[in-house]
């Protein structure tokens, strides 16, 4: 009975949502590399924290692999040329959120080789912890699964805390992104030793890693590689959105809460994404940079919907030129749909933190969005109950609308929404508060500086 009670116990969390999954079209095809674009777009800052300092200059011919812009302190990471060409220019591109970020432009030269020409070899095993931390900071990761948190801090354990557990995130649960699903199954020894890696500079005694049900073949993929000897077990948890927020995913594997306003690691648990690990264990002893990522590239009438291995910079515009999308598109967003962005133009690059590109002919590309009126709240309390943080939506969108941005902080736990997407999903009204709940963020934010 205890055993069946723990069971039910640490088999999932309340609310949350099913969405249609839409994954069918590229979660069997196997990752592609996508040609190099004439011109990259590089930005300086593709991670929270501080943005990278450029140390190139306007002129100066790069080679794949190459620092361009250093570290500017320890909550940044340095960022590295995705392929060989000359500077054209440094100055302020377009970005996904909207405002210009600072950006180092690279005319690829045509000629431009797939090999990595700049790295520094190490065996990780020899070095100390201090050593390892600056190692992981120097390949320029920063998390692939959307937060792009710089790896490095993340993997640094606080002074007074300890971890006992490293627990691997591999849900992809927003619908139609599959680049998670495809490097489990192909790349299953690099995520291993990334696991092995990230076990030694924590000083974590096991590994847990969390997969949907919906994609078992990638836990028997990753269970074949295992070494009899690894700490290292692979779990099956409910397919359901949003599993993959870490929160819902320590109470699926674990049965445990996280608390208000703290992090994992205060419960000793630090959580990384898969992909982020199948890099580290890949990029850090060669010694070399983050300069190429895989993304999902599908959505409504593409006929070329894949995942593929893609430099970072690269612009939208050519990846569907590419791919043949060439018809008018209703709506292009980075990320998945439910937490993804709609992109303000198509000179947008790839970044650190892309996971998918996807592409809508329509308005309608999930249930729950079938138009863009938005109508008074009808008090149904569907948010309500879809909330997987069990917060009330539909009372801080009435605060929304008021503008009592800092009561909704105060009284209502706003900061506690990790905007999931959930509560705009089913609302019938088409009320889109989820956005509005990130400008009362951004808003307070903004007049907690000032103070």
């Amino acid at each position: 009975m205890l055993a069946l009670f723990e069971k039910f116990r640490k088999g999932r969390f309340s609310h949350g949502i099913h969405p249609r999954y839409h994954k069918d079209a590229t979660q069997g095809k196997a990752i592609q590399r996508l040609a190099f674009p004439p011109r990259l777009i590089v930005p300086v800052a593709q991670h929270i924290g501080a943005p990278a300092k450029p140390v190139v200059n306007v002129g100066q011919e790069v080679l794949r692999g190459q620092i361009i812009a250093e570290a500017d302190g320890f909550m940044s990471v340095p960022v590295h040329a995705p392929a060989t060409g000359v500077v054209s220019s440094i100055g302020l591109m377009p970005s996904a959120a909207g405002p210009k970020v600072l950006s180092i432009v690279i005319d690829v030269y045509k000629a431009s080789s797939q090999y990595v020409l700049y790295g520094n070899p190490v065996e990780p095993e020899t070095l100390d912890h201090d050593e390892l931390i600056q190692r992981v900071q120097a390949t320029g990761m920063a998390g692939l699964g959307g937060a792009a948190f710089p790896s490095h801090v993340k993997l640094r354990i606080p002074h007074g805390k300890t971890a006992h557990t490293l627990v691997v995130n591999g849900c992809e649960c927003e619908p139609y992104l599959t680049c998670d699903h495809r490097v489990m199954l192909e790349q299953p020894q690099d995520l291993l030793q990334g696991i092995r890696y990230a076990l030694h500079i924590t000083g974590a005694k096991r590994a847990i890693v969390g997969i949907e049900d919906n994609k078992a073949d990638a836990a028997t993929a990753i269970k074949a590689a295992l070494k009899p000897d690894d700490p290292i077990t692979v779990e099956l948890v409910e397919t359901k959105y949003p599993q993959g927020a870490e929160k819902m995913l320590l109470k699926s594997l674990l049965g445990v809460e996280v608390p208000a306003g703290g992090l994992p690691i205060d419960i000793g648990i630090v959580v990384n994404n898969v992909g982020t690990l199948a890099q580290l264990g890949k990029l850090l002893p060669k010694g070399e940079g983050l300069i190429e990522r895989v993304v999902t590239v599908t959505g409504t009438n593409v006929a070329k919907a894949g995942n593929y291995l893609m430099p970072i910079g690269t612009p939208v515009r050519f990846i569907l030129e590419q791919l043949g999308i060439t018809a008018d598109h209703e709506k292009v967003i980075l990320g998945g749909p439910m937490m993804g962005m709609s992109l303000p133009s198509l000179d947008v690059p790839i970044t650190k933190g892309t996971s998918g590109l996807l592409v809508f002919q329509e308005r309608t590309f999930l249930e729950g969005e079938n138009d863009t009126a938005v109508f008074p709240c009808i008090k149904c309390s569907r948010c309500v109950d879809a909330c997987p943080m069990h917060l009330n939506p539909a009372q801080m969108g009435w605060l929304a609308g008021k503008r009592h941005y800092a009561e909704m902080e105060s009284d209502f736990h706003l900061n506690s929404c990790f905007e999931c997407g959930c509560c705009s999903f089913v609302c019938p009204s088409n009320i889109p508060l989820v956005q509005y709940f990130r400008i009362a963020k951004a808003v307070n934010r903004e007049q907690k500086g000032k103070a």
